[in-house]
């Protein structure tokens, strides 16, 4: 039997040479990576934070600066369906028509309704149905009311819901409130539910915001550098400074601190800009300049990136309020 030891012995030799040759690839490839994440290290960490209002699961139109896709949000205190009339958000009904739901529910109560009060009245259960004419009122009277319940749930829901957490840190910052959603109320309220009156309408950007847009991306990054929270708080939303600090704090953790300087704007576009109750937003694309380097605090070392001036571009988005400017409210990595 030589030919089958031979056979195997030569098959645990190809086998061993390509672990090695895997472990060489993962040891080279292991830094690397570690040094693209590290490399990443501005404000924003290289990932997608923050809220864009009711459009924060709605990827931004593509740009000239940015003409492919946008990353989704890794860290958002939006949940899906604020803002929007999402109906896998919405939690689950009980009762005898819990899972029917919807309009088809409420149909059916409406009918079971009627057949109720032909028994009161003496006319059976479904006495009250028995003309075409009777059908079609009947019909007509169960789509208003459940028009009626529909909107009135919708405005009860908004009034209920939970506000972003940064709303609580907007009182300790001083800053003017800034909500990612709009907590609309009332009737115009119930009908953004069913898609009338959603309150998202243009917005004209004009050359002053431009020039906000452009002066933000320099100091957010130098607020950034300098782990100035409280400049930071004048600057962005609560949620974002929220993101801020917990990267900040990381870095701490690690004793580097990351320098972001010669910070300057290239291309930049608008992707749109719409109103959602009192607060305006603005999705802008950026690339722009930037030396980007990570050092050691005690040394001054640096253990990320360079001196070399590099190209970054990413989505931000930026939210305003009357009264008050415009404040960052996201940043969304390019893919």
């Amino acid at each position: 039997m030589p030919g089958i030891w031979e056979t195997h012995m030569t098959f645990s030799l190809r086998s061993r040479s390509l672990f090695k040759a895997i472990a060489v690839l993962l040891a080279l490839a292991l830094p690397t990576a570690l040094a693209i994440s590290s490399a990443d290290a501005r404000a924003g960490g290289g990932m997608s934070s923050g809220s864009r209002g009711s459009r924060s699961y709605s990827a931004p139109p593509s740009t000239t600066t940015a003409p492919g896709s946008t990353s989704q949000f890794n860290r958002t205190y939006t949940q899906p369906g604020a803002g929007m009339n999402s109906a896998a958000s919405a939690p689950a009904r009980g009762g005898l028509f819990g899972r029917a739901g919807g309009f088809m529910g409420g149909l059916a109560a409406g009918f079971l309704g009627a057949g109720l009060l032909g028994m009161l009245f003496g006319g059976g259960l479904f006495g009250g149905l028995g003309g075409l004419s009777s059908i079609l009122g009947l019909i007509i009277q169960i789509a208003l009311v459940v028009l009626v319940v529909r909107l009135a749930m919708s405005w009860w829901q908004r009034r209920n819901a939970p506000r972003a957490a940064y709303a609580n840190a907007n009182a300790d910052a001083g800053a003017a409130p800034g909500p990612q959603t709009s907590h609309r109320s009332g009737l115009a309220g119930g009908l953004g539910g069913f898609g009338f009156g959603a309150n998202n309408a243009p917005l004209e950007i004009k050359p002053d915001d431009y020039e906000a847009f452009e002066r933000l991306l320099g100091e957010v990054q130098t607020a950034w550098s300098n782990e100035d929270v409280a400049k930071l708080h004048t600057l962005a939303t609560p949620e974002m400074v929220s993101y801020f600090e917990q990267d900040l704090a990381q870095n701490r953790a690690r004793n580097v601190v990351n320098k972001v300087t010669d910070v300057k704007l290239l291309q930049g576009d608008l992707a749109e800009a719409w109103r959602e109750g009192e607060t305006e937003y603005a999705t802008v694309a950026l690339r722009f300049a930037l030396t980007d380097k990570t050092v050691d605090r005690n040394t001054g070392a640096i253990v990320a990136g360079s001196e070399q001036p590099g190209e970054a571009t990413e989505i931000w988005t930026f939210a305003r309020r009357p009264g008050s400017g415009w404040e960052l409210s996201a940043i969304q990595q390019t893919n």
